[in-house]
């Protein structure tokens, strides 16, 4: 546990009781503060009152009389599309409001690292897509190295339930806009920016509020280096603003599917290759296309961000080669769960967009594509001229019949199901061809989240191949 500094003694009130509110709500009283806890649901409210927490009801009058601050979980909005009636309640009486991230960077240094030979430092990942898998690689490849590395944030432990950091240790954090938007501190030593694409957007005001969340991660704390994915007009726009000069070394940019140029010091992945260079030369190259748990440009493009990562803290390209090699992918993000006759079956649940989507689509030929669940804003019509690949899309979902619509002349089947999905995809699959999964659509219509979708994807090819031995 990370005790939270800065607010012994004093009255803190905690908004929303899950998986980081509980750790705040344990961090706030390890680090002498009275953490009094609320949430609408009386189901967590009653398993935070079973832990021995205090229950503080937030909507009663008088409820922010001497707290000091409001620390509100992600989910919860506090400005668009309109602030959550606690947090407008708490800003109405002049109380501050932060999240556990900045609890965090406010808390992790402590008096004892002035004995370690190398402080703890902190990579922070940020973007639209790739997050979780450039979060995990990192931690994979440093692991692999022999470091020690914890990963946490929008991926695996709240911030506050990490151990406290040992001598050299490395914490990589995923960080979502909700996590970035609100902290009163930032300040990771090497900050991460994978690429931007919409999303989110009722949450953030437009595009423009969704980047200058992503964007006050490297703004407000001032990483010693920043890696930058260029392939959007707002990469390009970030790596800009952070460098003094071209040749700034303290600025890596990043790429997958074109060269990059210049004096400075970039990772770029094309056809397959990555390639690393500095000062106008090539200095080291990796041979991306075989990685199982890497398969596809968008792989490639995260392959880039933690390599530069590792090349930062230190590491050789032969090592992170190597690292890159045993790296087993993660669950519902390209995971190849089955082959059978020649046919593969992949689970990207979490293409929960277009963008995603079109990302997996891209990773693989001769595609039998189930999609849908709660379609998002825009649909999937932008996803036509990625459909070459598709032989047939089997449609699932609230949006099934919208997303027929929307794919044109790409041969489909209205499945509504899962269980029917699969079932068809893989009686019609043929060999070389890949039954995927990848949405393009929220889960919340047939499935409590991404992964409870994903994990009947698996039960259903599994139970369907089962049938056939």
């Amino acid at each position: 546990m990370i005790p939270v500094r800065g607010y012994e003694g004093r009255r803190l009130a905690v908004l929303g009781l899950g998986r980081s509110g509980m750790a705040t709500a344990r961090a706030l009283a390890n680090g002498g503060a009275e953490a009094l806890v609320w949430d609408d649901s009386p189901e967590a409210r009653a398993r935070a009152e079973a832990e021995g927490l205090t229950l503080h009801d937030l909507s009663r009058p008088g409820a922010f009389e001497h707290v000091a601050a409001l620390i509100v979980s992600p989910g919860i909005p506090h400005l668009y599309p309109a602030p959550n009636r606690h947090v407008a309640a708490a800003l109405d009486a002049g109380v501050p409001v932060d999240n556990d991230i900045g609890l965090f960077f406010r808390s992790l240094g402590l008096g004892e690292w002035v004995r370690f030979d190398q402080p703890p430092r902190v990579v922070a990942v940020t973007g639209s897509n790739g997050k979780s898998t450039t979060t995990a690689l990192i931690a994979h490849i440093l692991a692999a190295d022999g470091r020690p590395v914890q990963m946490a944030g929008n991926i695996g432990r709240g911030v506050l339930d990490l151990d406290p950091p040992v001598d050299g240790e490395v914490i990589v954090l995923e960080l979502s806009s909700y996590q970035t938007e609100l902290a009163r501190a930032l300040t990771p030593d090497i900050a991460v920016f994978t690429n931007l694409t919409p999303d989110h957007l009722d949450r953030h005001g437009g595009l423009g509020g969704y980047f200058a969340a992503k964007r006050r991660l490297f703004a407000e704390g001032g990483p010693d280096r920043a890696i930058i994915g260029v392939d959007e007009p707002e990469g390009r726009f970030l790596a800009g603003q952070m460098a003094e000069a071209a040749e700034d070394a303290r600025v890596i940019r990043t790429s997958s599917g074109r060269k990059l140029t210049g004096p400075g010091w970039m990772v770029f992945a094309r056809k397959g290759f990555l390639a690393e260079w500095r000062k106008g030369r090539q200095v080291a190259a990796s041979d991306l296309r075989a990685l199982p748990g890497l398969p596809g440009a968008h792989n490639h493009q995260n392959a880039c961000a933690a390599w530069a990562v590792a090349r930062t803290l230190g590491m050789a390209p032969r090592a992170i080669e190597a690292a890159l090699a045993s790296f087993p992918g993660l669950p519902h993000r390209s995971q190849l769960v089955a082959e059978a006759g020649g046919v593969r079956y992949v689970n990207d649940s979490k293409a929960t967009n277009a963008d995603s989507a079109a990302r997996a689509l891209a990773a693989f030929d001769r595609i039998r594509w189930i999609a849908g669940g709660l379609g998002k804003d825009g649909g999937i019509a932008a996803l036509v001229p990625q459909l070459g690949n598709v032989v047939k899309a089997y449609l699932i979902g609230h949006s099934a019949r919208d997303f027929a619509l929307q794919i044109g002349d790409c041969p489909h089947e209205i499945c509504e199901t899962m269980e029917r999905a699969v079932a068809r995809a893989s009686a019609e699959a043929a060999p070389g061809e890949t039954v995927l999964l990848a949405p393009a659509a929220a889960s919340f219509d047939q499935y409590r989240d991404f992964e409870a979708r994903g994990e009947d994807f698996m039960a259903r090819v599994a139970e369907v191949l089962g049938n056939r031995s």
